[in-house]
């Protein structure tokens, strides 16, 4: 028994088939991250936060989805990377991230490029008829 309570108060844990050490951390998975790393990525998701909002001042047009996008993606890539551990775990797990996020992208892709087909008709002809003189609502009772 003293041969047992020696190894696992030293982490080994042999035999219980938790697959955990005496710290908590499970065997194999634990990425600790040096403090420097984790503020270098907590400084550049604030300063990525700050040129969103900055970006936000300037009417880009068509641009300003795409810019605001793109910093999106960055950021979501630079949690998904460090403090989900993507970059130090197994291959296929980046794999199923990066395809789910492909189809999320397509299924995306394929509704606005539909609903920009019918922009016209749902929103400017509707808006223009309303605006004009003598529309519906706009005649004045004598």
């Amino acid at each position: 028994m003293a041969h047992n309570a020696t190894h696992t108060e030293h982490g080994t844990d042999h035999g219980t088939g938790h697959g955990h050490d005496a710290h908590g951390h499970h065997a194999g998975f634990s990425h600790p991250m040096p403090i420097w790393m984790l503020l270098a990525v907590f400084f550049a998701l604030l300063a990525l936060t700050g040129l969103t909002v900055y970006q936000s001042q300037f009417d880009l047009g068509n641009a300003e989805i795409w810019l605001s996008l793109t910093i999106a993606t960055v950021k979501a890539a630079l949690v998904i990377l460090f403090f989900m551990h993507l970059l130090w775990d197994k291959p296929l797990n980046a794999i199923v991230i990066l395809g789910s996020l492909i189809f999320v992208a397509l299924f995306l892709g394929f509704t606005l490029m539909d609903a920009e087909g019918y922009r016209e008709n749902l929103i400017y002809k509707s808006t223009v008829k309303a605006s004009q003189p003598g529309a519906k609502g706009d005649e004045i009772d004598n």
